[in-house]
């Protein structure tokens, strides 16, 4: 047996604000919202939900953790454009010359857009028997 990836979890000052942004980004939508936290996904269970959880404290260092994203309908400066208009900004991690472009959501949770373009929805991989 194994565990299933269901949920990541991010800490928010403001969860509602964040989950609005990666909504935009990702083309999910809400799924739950609870006593602070907001969660959103395809709704079908095939990707795991980000979770948005309401913390007090700032984010203080680097992530230790990222999300990768890919464009699925442009190049990926076409895509980093559009992530800049819905409220991302660039940063500097010491990734140098490389192939993806560092961004930081609102509250400056750091994410890396890839250069593949990727399919919209991607095939279900069948269980393992």
């Amino acid at each position: 047996m194994a565990s299933r990836l269901t949920e990541i979890v991010i800490d928010a000052h403001d969860p509602k604000r964040l989950a609005d942004f990666w909504c935009e980004v990702l083309g999910y939508s809400v799924t739950e919202t609870d006593d602070g936290e907001v969660a959103i996904g395809t709704g079908d269970g095939t990707v795991p939900d980000l979770l948005f959880a309401s913390v007090p404290e700032d984010k203080a260092v680097k992530n230790r953790i990222h999300l990768d994203v890919n464009a699925t309908d442009r190049d990926q400066t076409d895509e980093v454009e559009r992530l800049l208009a819905l409220g991302a900004r660039p940063v500097d991690v010491g990734q140098g010359d490389s192939t993806w472009v560092v961004l930081a959501d609102p509250e400056g949770n750091e994410f890396c857009v890839l250069r593949r373009r990727v399919p919209a929805h991607p095939e279900p991989v069948p269980p393992s028997s």
